[in-house]
């Protein structure tokens, strides 16, 4: 007799027809429950809105120009400075401790206009701007000391108020100029 043959098997298949809605329903899982980080951005209050009202006419000395042209070289009431320089040209600019005429009239009307080509690195943008908040916060925490004895992040709400009325941020951010262009030259 014959050895007998044993029937081929075959090999046990796995019914793939629900995996594509098992990885639908992950797919849909984690779109959900990820949470995607945006970037922030600058924190800049804006005024509020008024319609048909004129700007106001600022006295020359009462504006500090901050320029950065297309080649990232600051230029600082037209004539080219570093980084490095701004903040104490801001802070000097605003507290006009000598009563130049060359400077603000008073630390409330002082206003820095900042001005950028589009053509500006973002990174040669912000450190522009952190600077000039920086020289902010330096005489905010000078005038606290003086008149608190404390930092200026060590001071309540009020104190904080007090601060900023006597020496506001006022930052003017003017539209860029176009794409290659080198302002103040």
């Amino acid at each position: 007799m014959l050895p007998r043959r044993r029937p081929r098997r075959e090999s046990p298949a796995v019914n793939a027809g629900s995996m594509a809605d098992i990885a639908f329903l992950l797919l849909i899982f984690f779109l959900v429950t990820t949470k995607i980080l945006e970037d922030q951005g600058i924190l800049v209050r804006l005024p509020i809105w008024e319609v048909n009202t004129p700007p106001d006419k600022l006295a020359d000395r009462n504006v500090l120009t901050v320029k950065i042209n297309a080649a990232n070289q600051l230029l600082v009431e037209g004539e080219l400075a570093s980084r490095s320089s701004l903040r104490e040209t801001t802070k000097r600019f605003i507290a006009n401790p000598g009563n130049s005429p060359l400077w603000a009239s008073s630390p409330t009307k002082a206003v820095v206009s900042l001005q950028n080509d589009r053509g500006t690195q973002y990174e040669t943008y912000l450190s522009v701007y952190n600077e000039i908040v920086a020289a902010y916060n330096e005489l905010w925490d000078e005038l606290a000391q003086e008149n608190f004895g404390e930092a200026y992040e060590e001071l309540n709400k009020a104190q904080r108020k007090s601060i900023r009325s006597e020496i506001p941020m006022i930052i003017s951010e003017a539209d860029p100029t176009s794409h290659g262009d080198v302002v103040g030259t």
